[in-house]
């Protein structure tokens, strides 16, 4: 037996699964409850008694802050380790998010999802870092594409929720970020048992020895300009995510713009069945780029995507509009289920609990117009116009972004103060 099968083969110390895990519900409560507003957007509107084009700003502002909170615990995290910032962060954005059900006005709803914007701009960086720290190279694959889809699992409860407190029992909106507070203090109390990254701590020892401070690293040419080069993959990959998740609820419920028309009933579990789609693509196409390599299996996922996008947004029948979420989704989130192993390989030890963090929040940001955009163009020319134009020049964008970049699959972790040396599996650019 090779040493990378009997590295496949072993399982999981209780210390690998519970990073795992927190990481994976961390993820998954991020996607809860940035889908909450997707869902309930009209009946915040008309709570308030404004626009919805005024309500989708709540997207906007919670986007805009989450590079702040990925600086911060960032920051933080390279500082003085991964555990207590996660901590620190998890308690800070469950006790914001529950608040948000009892605000009293749009203003103040809106500042609470602004904060709540900068807890959740530190948990995907530091979760991702400190889970694909700890889990074998040769197994990253995989787990990155199980830890990437608790954002789809995150979006699948939502649905979820947002079907049974909503439409089944008729409740306000409220309820759903009142019961946000649940999975949040679930994923607090699974970090409480998470020991701290022995990664982080070997570089601690070797910068001390080599006199090299987090200033040298991140002002490196080669890492400098890959910083720069991630950001821009990750707004491409940001738009292609809500590009085809934010506005297809309300276009399915849609009566004028072009929209489905479905019933309550429908448009409720038809988010249901894609977000299944995007689980399966996800667990799927994670383990095949540690076979295929990180950058070929998103561009292939990509690149299927692209004929998708006819039936995904002109279909009018419930049966395809089901079959052509569901097969967009599965593309949309197999891309993605590379994404946290990609990006933890592409950044150096010593600032892994910045770098992630802070290019995928950054381009979370510089897509945070999607949804505004999207609603613009349906008034305009309707939401099969509106998803087809914002979808397909991003899938061309992811392509030809990932393609031009270079990769890091399977490289061990624990060598890398600076720009790194490339494992022998490393793609050219």
């Amino acid at each position: 037996m090779t040493q990378g099968t009997s590295e496949a083969r072993t399982p999981l110390t209780s210390d690998q699964r519970n990073s795992f895990t927190a990481a994976l519900l961390g993820w998954m409560m991020d996607a809860f409850d940035y889908f909450i507003v997707v869902f309930v957007y009209a009946a915040i509107a008309k709570d308030f008694h404004i626009s919805n084009e005024k309500v989708v700003f709540l997207t906007t502002a919670t986007l805009v802050m989450r590079p702040v909170g990925a600086i911060i615990f960032g920051l933080w995290a390279d500082r003085r380790g991964r555990r207590i910032p996660l901590l620190v962060d998890v308690a800070f954005y469950s006790v914001v998010g529950f608040l948000c059900a009892f605000a009293p006005n749009f203003t103040v709803l809106i500042i609470l999802r602004m904060l709540y914007g900068i807890g959740m701009g530190g948990e995907w960086g530091l979760g991702a870092a400190l889970a694909m720290e700890k889990i074998p190279a040769k197994r990253r694959g995989f787990f990155s594409g199980l830890l990437q889809q608790g954002y789809s699992m995150g979006y699948l409860l939502a649905a979820l929720a947002n079907l049974l407190v909503i439409n089944q029992l008729g409740l306000s909106w409220r309820w759903l970020f009142a019961l946000s507070i649940f999975p949040a203090l679930i994923s607090l109390l699974i970090r409480t048992r998470v020991k701290e990254s022995e990664i982080w701590e070997d570089t601690q020892e070797k910068m001390k020895m080599t006199r090299s401070s987090f200033r040298d690293v991140f002002l490196n040419f080669a890492v400098l300009r890959r910083f720069v080069y991630l950001i821009l993959l990750m707004t491409a990959f940001n738009w292609m995510s809500h590009g085809t998740q934010d506005i297809y609820p309300t276009f399915l419920k849609a009566t004028a713009e072009g929209g489905a028309a479905l019933s309550a009933s429908a448009a409720a579990w038809i988010p249901v069945v894609y977000t299944i789609g995007a689980t399966i693509g996800g667990i799927l196409f994670g383990p095949l780029s540690s076979k295929f390599g990180r950058r070929y299996t998103i561009a292939f996922c990509a690149l299927l995507g692209l004929p998708i996008v006819p039936l995904f947004a002109y279909s009018t029948s419930v049966g395809m509009l089901c079959l052509g979420s569901f097969l967009m989704q599965l593309m949309v989130q197999g891309a993605w289920g590379v994404i946290p192993a990609h990006l933890s390989e592409m950044s150096p030890d010593t600032i892994r609990g910045f770098y992630p963090g802070v290019t995928y929040q950054l381009g979370n940001l510089f897509a945070a117009l999607n949804l505004p955009i999207q609603e613009a163009l349906a008034a305009r020319h309707g939401y099969p116009f509106a998803l087809a134009a914002t979808i397909i020049p991003v899938f061309v964008a992811v392509i030809i972004l990932i393609l031009v970049g270079k990769e890091a699959r399977g490289i061990e972790f624990g060598g890398r103060l600076g720009t790194g040396q490339q494992s022998p599996t490393a793609a050219s650019a």
